[in-house]
């Protein structure tokens, strides 16, 4: 009988995917930290019941804990929005679930052509101070990419219907997670999948209206396009952090308001509220969104600017606008995948499930539906129940 060997890196992945510390998985367990420790490094092995207890605590499956993963995905970089005030744990858990996701991308290449990355090169100067940003050469030079990118894919200059549908056509892998946390709007990774870049924009949903995940998505492709992926984050300082993310946020204003059709659109009416009000229908923008860009273009004053966000202030619109309601992410390519498997009878659900396992990614159905943003029960397993009386033939 061939004995299974527990691996610590397993337990320690599936802590951190939990969001938990050593010490808090110590108190819930009742295993001590100095035990739980040496387990994750395999310096000791647990035994049957202290594994079964850790399943149960972390939820994950008892198997789960005794696989090698059969494919790699490597994370390189994970560009977090919210950086300064989400916590490393935080992040932590969701660069991990965002692996598994990767992990599960490169099962399913094997019976899935997903489309490949098409994105432009971009040739990107910057700057590292975030009050640099705010000069005109770097607003041009944003402006001047963000453009390009438009003529690249061929989409014109009027709203964009589908940004997550544009995303995933071009190669771009987008999920969403729900998080109790408001410190994390979204994140992009690169990850090396068979050997090739592979970037996911993974967005918060729950109560979060249409204009706010579109902005993410496309605050996200920003870093994509314009930022360095080989580098630590952590030990970047904060003033370059912050110019980061100002660039993302010009780009994404660029890229959904460009200056030519907007800018038409917006120069009737630019301090008429209710004119904001019918172009977010439009342009499925925040009406902040379209009056900071309104004010960048110079279109209204600074004193117009002002006053204009003193009454969204007034009205309460900062936290809650006219015509917010809960917006989620439309089905994306993974399900669009799984049912392709199955109602063309390549796979089952459970055979799905079944490949998973085989190459190391022994989640509950309901984490993997989780992950990849899949319909409930779309991996539900039917047991099927054999009828036990029959007619007698006469």
């Amino acid at each position: 009988m061939i004995e299974k060997k527990f691996y610590g890196e397993r337990l320690r992945s599936a802590r951190m995917y939990r969001g938990l510390t050593l010490t808090e998985l110590a108190k819930r367990t009742e295993i001590s930290k100095q035990s739980l420790s040496l387990y994750e490094n395999d310096n000791n092995t647990p035994d049957y019941m202290k594994v079964r207890l850790l399943a149960s605590e972390l939820n994950f499956p008892y198997d789960y804990f005794f696989q090698k993963d059969s494919y790699a995905a490597k994370t390189e970089t994970t560009y977090f929005r919210s950086l300064a005030s989400a916590t490393k744990k935080d992040r932590t858990a969701q660069s991990i679930k965002l692996e598994y996701v990767a992990k599960m991308y490169e099962i399913l290449l094997e019976f899935i052509s997903f489309p490949e990355m098409n994105l432009p090169s971009v040739d990107f100067v910057g700057c590292d101070d975030v009050f640099e940003c705010e000069n005109d050469d770097a607003i041009q030079e944003i402006e001047d990419i963000a453009v390009q990118v438009r003529k690249y894919w061929d989409i014109g200059t009027g709203p964009i219907k589908d940004l997550q549908y544009l995303l995933e056509k071009n190669g771009i892998i987008v999920t969403g997670f729900d998080t109790n946390e408001d410190k994390i709007d979204a994140f992009s990774q690169r990850t090396i999948v068979a050997g090739n870049d592979i970037y996911f924009i993974a967005v918060a949903l729950g109560n979060r209206p249409e204009g706010r995940i579109r902005f993410d998505m496309a605050h996200e492709l920003g870093h994509i396009l314009l930022h360095p992926w080989s580098e630590d984050l952590e030990a970047i300082t904060k003033d370059e952090f912050k110019a980061r993310e100002r660039q993302a946020n010009m780009f994404a204003s660029a890229f959904l308001l460009p200056r030519d059709s907007f800018g038409k659109d917006i120069a009737s009416y630019p301090t008429d509220l209710k004119y904001y009000q019918f172009l977010k229908n439009k342009w499925k923008v925040s009406i902040q969104a379209m009056i900071y860009r309104t004010h960048q273009l110079g279109i209204m004053s600074d004193n117009q600017y002002q006053y204009l966000m003193r009454q969204v202030s007034k009205n309460g619109w900062r936290i809650k606008e006219p015509g917010d309601v809960p917006y989620s992410l439309n089905e994306n390519i993974f399900q669009g995948a799984i049912d392709l498997l199955i109602e063309q009878n390549v796979l089952t659900a459970k055979e799905i499930l079944d490949l998973f396992k085989k190459n190391g990614v022994t989640l509950y159905p309901e984490d993997m539906e989780e992950l990849l943003h899949l319909r409930p029960d779309t991996l539900k397993v039917e047991e099927k129940v054999v009828p036990i009386l029959q007619l007698r033939k006469k």
